[in-house]
């Protein structure tokens, strides 16, 4: 008989290696035999900064079981809607700023089946205003400072899609006294110092340094051990692709700012501010704003960028300590070798200008569940889905975060310059990006169901960028103008209701942090 898969052991803990625990556990519960374990080092912090997360987590904690109040109180957590990019497109001229939202959702704009993106260019009147403002009513909504949802919405329902500003520490500390006391997996504190394979290169056990569990065999390994890559790497061998010359962005720093004023405003998306080499986050948590400045070493210093964050911060950022990052940029050739699979850091990392990371982290503990192999028979099919599907999504990612860089008018730094030089630009994006000039993107230049940025995505980023689409040529292609003013008049109205009906971001999270919402 073939060997059976019972005992995962995942290495590494923070939000990768204890998303993926949930999820595992939880789906994997009613398996005969099936246990599973995570072993983290009591000695590495977690690199946690004030994370932005996609919809994808709010369906992954309720399939766990976790309360949306309880999650929200315990990891400082507030509503994203999206995000506002300031100055990507071009420099600020005369103090004034250029932006636009990539919001979560659009109402009245199912872009697969009718594209209001052909009808909102080649209308002179309609492109007066923003691309984001006249598709979407949840850009209006963020415009507001405005909820997703109100206190009396049930827990994990949305009247405007959304995901979550959290606390990474927080998340990860709540993620494992759920797993372990909800759950059943058991967690052990320790160093690994030596992993173990077989003569086939099948990982069989890994040496700790706590007296209590020496050694540790599995069936299954999840490498969530960062960049350090214990398993997948050290042990393995599987290389690793870097990305610098089309991602330019290696290094972060970053800094937390208590609210001044207890009754101050709380954003419900990220905002986004593009600098001279690279970009400042702002994320609004309940009880403080996460900023921090992304940027290349190779075109800044470190003294520099702090002084742009503090500059940026003002004088709340007086006083405040900086925290340095440095990314590994790139993915794996690998994800999946034998039987182990690398989720987080030890997998992949683009840089977070889209907040892709968690996405992918929960992304690939549910493909792992949904297609958990029970023998070692069954590993080398699920392994090759796993690679070109975890491949695929990586390709896109790069293209996308690229997009937001190399369609700016910017010239202010050689920085920006490099940027939109073609030879740093993914030969499928220029491809695309040619076809685009004249024609705007639709569902057939999407291949797989799966692609993390879909079509909507492009359309804000291309448009609010003023990229230049011209359908001079093919206007005929568009006959539905009746239907379109139709949709953009709905638009309107459905926005101007939202904006009256639903309440402010602090006003609403006051509710919830006091009274919860109510049960699904």
């Amino acid at each position: 008989m073939t060997r059976a898969i019972n005992d995962v052991l995942i290495v590494g803990g923070g939000t990768a290696g204890w998303l993926s625990a949930a999820v595992l556990a939880k789906q994997l519960s009613g398996q005969q035999g099936i246990n599973i374990t995570l072993v983290e080092s009591p000695n590495v912090p977690i690199l946690g900064v004030g994370e932005g997360t996609w919809p994808n987590l709010r369906a992954t904690l309720k399939k766990v079981g976790i309360d949306e109040s309880e999650f929200m109180r315990e990891c400082d957590a507030t509503f994203k809607q999206g995000a506002e990019f300031i100055n990507f497109a071009k420099t600020p001229e005369s103090g004034k700023s250029d932006g636009y939202y990539h919001p979560l959702n659009t109402v009245f704009h199912s872009s697969y089946e009718f594209n209001l993106a052909s009808y909102w260019l080649l209308d002179k009147d309609k492109r007066q205003q923003r691309y984001d403002l006249a598709v979407a009513t949840q850009a209006h909504v963020c415009q507001s400072g405005l909820a997703p949802k109100k206190i009396t919405t049930p827990a994990f329902a949305a009247v405007q899609e959304y995901s979550y500003h959290l606390n990474a520490n927080k998340f990860a500390d709540f993620l494992m006294r759920h797993c372990t006391q909800k759950l059943g997996v058991k967690h052990i504190k320790a160093d690994v110092n030596k992993v173990n394979l077989d003569s086939s290169g099948y990982v069989e056990s890994v040496e700790t340094a706590n007296a209590e569990y020496p050694k540790i065999t599995a069936d299954f390994f999840v490498d969530c051990s960062g960049g350090k890559a214990i398993i997948i790497e050290q042990a393995m061998d599987i290389g690793w692709r870097n990305i610098n010359d089309v991602i330019f962005n290696d290094t972060a720093v970053a800094m937390q700012v208590p609210y001044q004023d207890p009754e101050r405003p709380i954003s419900s998306h990220t905002l986004v501010t593009a600098q001279e080499a690279g970009w400042i986050w702002d994320i609004n948590l309940f009880n403080r704003r996460g900023v921090g400045h992304v940027y290349s070493s190779k075109y800044t210093s470190d003294d520099r960028a702090e002084a742009l964050l503090r500059e940026y911060i003002g004088p709340e950022a007086e006083g405040l300590a900086a925290r340095k990052i440095n990314m590994r940029l790139g993915y794996r050739d690998k994800f999946w070798h034998k039987n182990c699979v690398a989720i987080g850091m030890s997998a992949g990392f683009v840089e977070p200008l889209e907040a892709s990371a968690i996405y992918l982290y929960d992304a690939a503990a549910n493909m792992i569940a949904d297609q958990f192999p029970r023998n070692f028979d069954n590993l080398a099919y699920v392994e090759r889905k796993f690679n070109n599907n975890f491949k695929m999504r990586m390709e896109r990612t790069i293209e996308f975060i690229k997009l937001h860089y190399c369609i700016s008018q910017r010239r202010d730094s050689q920085y920006w310059i490099d940027n939109c030089d073609a030879k740093s630009i993914p030969e499928n994006l220029l491809w695309r990006l040619e076809h685009w000039k004249t024609h705007p993107p639709t569902k057939y230049d999407f291949d797989f169901a799966w692609e993390p940025f879909n079509l909507d995505s492009y359309l804000y980023v291309l448009y609010g960028m003023h990229f230049q689409t011209d359908l001079s040529a093919n206007a005929s292609a568009f006959p539905h103008e009746k239907m379109a003013t139709r949709m953009f008049s709905d638009i309107e109205k459905l926005s101007a209701k939202l904006t009256r009906e639903l309440p402010s971001q602090r006003d609403l999270l006051k509710k919830v942090y006091e009274f919860g919402f109510s049960p699904v």
